[in-house]
């Protein structure tokens, strides 16, 4: 992979869409969540397949604003150090709700961050990152919440906002590959309402994610700073606290 000529940002301009976008991931994540406290409320895993894919979104759209070729920024260190860290601080809270097994989603979304800089600038140096963090979703693939697969999707999203049309179908299909490890995929071929909706939700997750970035909305909305990295382990002590209180 050999450096290049860097170029203009995909996106030229953080607009309301992008923080849209990421209102909708966190709401779509808690009203997942819920199902940890309330059990009975199942059904909520289908709007719950929103979620991933929008945070996917919009590590995309973040990384698209960005310079092609230009990686060392003090903003990409703070952004890159602020993904790992409260990957850490996320892991002690969602250990104690979840009973997965697995890695919090943030490290997922970490090491795609990566990947999703080695498609966007192109150096050597992003190169080795990109690989880097590939090589370690393919070892880490069965611990790490969504998998490879998941790793892969902010680069397919990327590479549909580069090259809009068909290939929006790439990262549609990796949301709906990366719940082939649950009972969901298995579910609808067994006709299942609940698990068809659901995967059904997965596809068309990215194309209303893409789409909201395409849209020049005509109101306001709250822009999602760097409180937002507080609201994942927030959110999962919140939860904990309310199920011991139940």
């Amino acid at each position: 992979m050999s450096a290049y000529e860097p170029t203009a940002p995909l996106i030229k301009h953080r607009n309301a869409g992008q923080d849209l976008i990421k209102w909708l991931a966190m709401s779509t994540m808690v009203i997942d969540h819920l199902r940890l406290v309330w059990p009975e409320m199942g059904d909520l895993f289908i709007v719950g397949r929103l979620a991933f894919p929008l945070f996917c979104v919009a590590i995309a759209a973040n990384v698209a604003r960005t310079t092609p070729g230009e990686l060392l920024t003090a903003a990409n260190g703070r952004y890159l150090i602020l993904m790992v860290l409260f990957a850490i601080i996320s892991e002690m809270p969602y250990r104690y709700i979840s009973t997965s097994g697995l890695f919090n989603v943030l490290v997922t979304l970490t090491l795609g961050l990566l990947v999703t800089w080695g498609i966007h600038h192109r150096t050597w140096l992003a190169g080795a990152m990109a690989i880097t963090a590939g090589v370690f979703a393919y070892l880490l693939d069965d611990t790490l919440m969504y998998g490879l697969y998941g790793v892969l999707v902010p680069a397919a999203v990327l590479i549909s906002i580069r090259r809009p049309g068909i290939l929006w179908l790439l990262p549609a299909l990796l949301c709906v590959l990366i719940n082939t490890r649950s009972s969901i995929v298995a579910k609808a071929l067994d006709l299942d309402p609940p698990s068809i909706l659901a995967l059904g939700t997965a596809f068309t997750a990215p194309f209303l994610g893409l789409w909201l970035l395409r849209q020049s909305l005509h109101f306001n909305v709250q822009p999602v700073r760097q409180w937002g990295y507080w609201f994942y382990p927030g959110h999962l002590v919140a939860l904990q606290a309310l199920r011991l209180c139940l």
